[in-house]
């Protein structure tokens, strides 16, 4: 007897099945006929390629402050001039944005993935074990930030391990609860109560076939939790409580440059508020975009 299949296909209006190759190579020339989306995708792959190209041909010393080159306008052999311990600013935001990056990525990915096995096991389940789970996820959700943060750094050294930690436990509850409401519709799908009278294992049907189907909501809650965490990161640098000062990462500068903005220091702020600015507008975008092209109802017009 054939298994059922792991998708279920697409049922535009006039009744005709669309094969899942034909349902992606819609949704790609749907994303690829957004101007915003691919502005999205042309920032975050310049972003990523300055970050972590860019100090293999620009070299600096980004460890060691130089007292004697404290606070330099732009110009001569620092393009975007120097902060108050002497660094070169266009070296700093290199070696910032790797360690912006990498936590908005970790961050991303982790709290989504955690968040999409949580929220299917909570939908698919229902009843008792979904009032329950439900009820950690509102926890989590209330338990301010800054606060947890403020908590942790007088308990713990702060670490980029230890940051990326915290931030994914204050970052899956969202992907949770979608996941949830999508699992919620999935699970009296007709190919998940076909598996289910052929005897298939309640961990089978959540594996094979329920998250494969969310893979739209997984991918949109991706690129939006990686802009949130990014975002999240340097609003804690800038009150003080994130990586430590040698590891640098665009938060910590705009913390460290508004000190000296009314000294007229300009470019100690303005550079690394930009490749934030940038940074999770792009992801936005892509974001939306994602959205948009996994939208049934969209792919149908």
């Amino acid at each position: 007897m054939e298994s059922a299949p792991s998708q279920d296909p697409a049922l535009p209006e006039g009744g005709e099945v669309v094969s899942t190759g034909s349902a992606w190579r819609l949704i790609l020339r749907t994303f690829a006929q957004n101007k915003l989306a691919i502005v999205g995708v042309v920032i975050v792959v310049l972003v990523v390629t300055f970050s972590f190209l860019g100090p293999v041909f620009y070299h600096t010393d980004q460890f060691n402050p130089n007292l004697s080159a404290v606070n330099l306008p732009p110009g001569g052999s620092s393009p975007l001039g120097t902060d108050q311990s002497g660094f070169d600013i266009l070296g700093r935001i290199m070696e910032g944005g790797r360690s912006t990056l990498e936590v908005g990525l970790a961050v991303g990915v982790i709290s989504t993935v955690v968040g999409l096995v949580y929220g299917a096991i909570s939908g698919f389940f229902g009843k008792w074990l979904d009032i329950v789970m439900m009820r950690f996820v509102d926890i989590g959700l209330a338990v301010p930030v800054v606060f947890l943060f403020i908590f942790m750094s007088r308990i713990y050294k702060p670490s980029l391990g230890l940051l990326i930690v915290l931030l994914a436990l204050v970052s899956w509850q969202i992907p949770a609860r979608l996941v949830r409401g999508e699992t919620l519709s999935l699970r009296t799908r007709e190919y998940v109560q076909a598996v289910r009278v052929m005897g298939g294992k309640s961990s089978r049907i959540i594996f094979r076939h329920i998250i494969p189907n969310t893979i739209g909501t997984i991918v949109v809650t991706v690129t939006f939790q990686i802009a949130n965490s990014i975002l999240t990161l340097a609003v804690l640098q800038f009150l003080g409580f994130g990586l430590p000062p040698t590891q640098p990462n665009w938060g910590s500068m705009l913390s460290d440059g508004t000190t000296f903005l009314q000294d007229g220091f300009w470019w100690q702020v303005y550079p690394a508020l930009g490749f934030i600015v940038l940074t999770v507008v792009a992801f936005n975008f892509i974001g939306d975009a994602l959205q948009d092209s996994f939208d049934v109802r969209l792919q149908e017009r």
